[in-house]
């Protein structure tokens, strides 16, 4: 299978064409987060969950201090999340070398994140929500992960939405100095709300014609883990029971050109990802 997207550097570890898909855990220390399990406050929980990824297979470790479910009263101030990336971050860094992502919507929280050890950011508003980010990005040296979103709804096909949306993070990037070898973009899933199409419709869409994505030349990021367009779809409200329906989505998404996965569960997902990168006929 011919790969044609571009490459980047997560952290420091080489992702997109001709490289093995790589597997982000998702590690919150934001107790509003939609999926409890994937929850850890203490030190103990912390160090349980990272010292469990890094066996299981993980590539680098997301962190996030705040929730970002569109549908969730997650608020936080600034302080607040600060507080809990910057004391989660020093404990992992002592646990483990792999990257950390620290995932957050704002400038002060990744420059703090980065000074005590992050070296990537995974902004999911796409540069948008905070005008200084890209700037931050930029001056930090720091890869970069810019999700897809839509402040104007998009009347024609879901992926072409997204590609727009996208285009204008990558436009800011651009005239920030950000380092494009150092960027990849996720299509959003599930962050897609407006009413013109439902969202778990725009978010099937977006997975069947994921290879569409390839024609930016950046490597692709997708977090499916216990989404809830698979709730919607399978009629399961707790994000418990989602672990069937999210592996099939990942399997999918390799298919279909997906670079990084982002998981709650690393070990389930570095099988489905390693398998269905041989049936797909990805080979390093």
């Amino acid at each position: 299978m011919t790969r044609t997207q571009g490459r980047a550097r997560l952290g420091g570890i080489p992702v997109g064409s001709g490289r093995p898909v790589r597997i982000s855990a998702a590690i919150n220390v934001s107790p509003e987060s939609f999926y409890k399990k994937s929850v850890a406050t203490t030190s103990k929980e912390i160090e349980a969950m990272v010292l469990s990824a890094t066996e299981e297979g993980a590539d680098l470790l997301d962190v996030g201090g705040m929730s970002s479910a569109p549908y969730l009263d997650s608020y936080v101030s600034v302080g607040e999340e600060t507080e809990r990336v910057v004391g989660a971050i020093h404990l992992m860094r002592d646990l483990t070398d792999l990257p950390i992502s620290i995932d957050t919507q704002r400038a002060a929280v990744a420059r703090a994140a980065v000074n005590v050890g992050a070296t990537i950011v995974n902004d999911v508003s796409g540069l948008l929500a905070d005008p200084s980010m890209a700037k931050a990005v930029s001056e930090l040296g720091v890869s970069l992960i810019i999700t897809a979103r839509e402040v104007t709804p998009y009347e024609g096909s879901s992926l072409e939405g997204v590609i727009i949306a996208l285009r204008k993070s990558l436009g800011i990037c651009r005239s920030n100095g950000v380092d494009p070898d150092k960027v990849v973009v996720d299509p959003g899933i599930g962050f897609f709300r407006d009413e013109t199409v439902p969202w778990y419709q725009r978010d099937v869409e977006v997975l069947r014609d994921l290879r569409g994505l390839e024609d930016l030349g950046r490597p692709i990021h997708l977090g499916l883990s216990r989404k809830s367009f698979i709730g919607e779809l399978l009629s399961q409200k707790d994000p418990v029971e989602r672990l069937h329906g999210s592996l099939a989505a990942t399997a999918i998404a390799v298919y279909n050109g997906a670079d990084v996965i982002r998981t709650h569960d690393v070990k389930e997902t570095f099988e489905v990802v390693r398998l269905s990168e041989r049936i797909a006929g990805r080979r390093y």
